[in-house]
């Protein structure tokens, strides 16, 4: 879509490429754009059904690979990290959120550990790290790099989606805390069945109430686009030396597939995360997953 290859026929489409996500309620210019599943859903919990969401996961990871943890760390698996000192990027985030959840599965007391919030970087500005509701009694919040904390010995893990600059050069003073967290992670796919969603397509309500038919044209639009992209990636297989390996083994664990869109296909990946927000106290009620893509 962005190259203009895939056009929708319906309706006239300009899309903006933006480095932080937008908050599409603020503003009315945007009929709708990417967002975080956690808050899209903690909006629908509350009541605000102001945002359409369309079951199109446009941001998709594993998070085994988030947690970090010092070179000379003696630290090398979730049960470790009972009782730690741990820091990360934000508190309500999506992607944190799956990665608490793997701590749960572990048997790691969330209420046990000395969270704190705080950029990779320091200074790093645009996006809410804390969320509307209070922060938990063991959640604080700092103004200086977790990743220099951690180098520091101030914390004893960090947890975020995007590897700091040093962690790809011979000094990294870091290091995943699985030592093959490719393996934890198809691990965890072969028990859930999912590659956990981290950021979603809405719209706004009026303009699904004008447009009743545009969720529908929207979402197989993201098809048809999604489709034009995996056949690319065939092509264009030399991005890195061995990615015609990686496609050719992702198409056989994963199928033809591995980010379906659509409601009934990610029933139980929605159901899973609904859940854990609950479990973790970011929402303060139970959640009913038909409440999330309900139309």
């Amino acid at each position: 879509m962005t190259t203009g290859t895939v056009r929708p026929a319906a309706f006239e489409l300009e899309l903006e490429s933006r480095s932080i996500t937008p908050d599409v309620l603020s503003e009315p210019e945007l009929d709708g754009g990417e967002t975080s599943f956690s808050r899209y859903v903690l909006g629908r919990a509350a009541g605000d059904d102001r945002l359409v969401g369309l079951p199109v996961f446009v941001m998709r990871g594993f998070r085994h690979r988030c947690v970090l943890v010092r070179r000379d760390s003696d630290l090398h698996g979730l049960t470790d990290l009972k009782g730690a000192r741990i820091g990360l990027t934000g508190w309500p985030d999506s992607g944190n959120t799956w990665t608490r959840a793997l701590f749960r599965a572990a048997g790691v007391d969330l209420g046990g550990v000395e969270w704190t919030v705080g950029g990779l970087v320091a200074g790093e500005q645009g996006k809410d790290r804390v969320g509307p509701a209070p922060l938990p009694g063991n959640v604080g919040v700092t103004d200086a790099s977790i990743a220099e904390e951690l180098a520091a010995g101030r914390l004893d893990a960090i947890l975020t989606p995007f590897m700091p600059a040093e962690f790809f050069t011979p000094e990294s003073r870091f290091r995943h805390l699985f030592a093959d967290h490719p393996a934890a992670e198809l691990a965890y796919f072969h028990q859930t069945g999912f590659v956990p969603g981290i950021h979603l397509v809405t719209l706004k309500r009026e303009v699904v109430e004008r447009h009743p038919w545009i969720t529908g044209a929207v979402q197989e639009l993201f098809e048809e686009s999604k489709r034009l992209w995996l056949s690319r990636r065939r092509l264009l297989a030399d991005t890195v030396p061995w990615l015609l390996a990686d496609l050719s083994r992702t198409q056989q664990v994963f199928g033809d597939d591995w980010m379906p869109y659509g409601t009934a296909a990610n029933a139980a990946m929605t159901a899973a995360f609904c859940e854990e927000l609950h479990a973790q106290g970011i929402a303060p009620r139970a959640i009913d997953p038909e409440e999330v893509f309900a139309s």
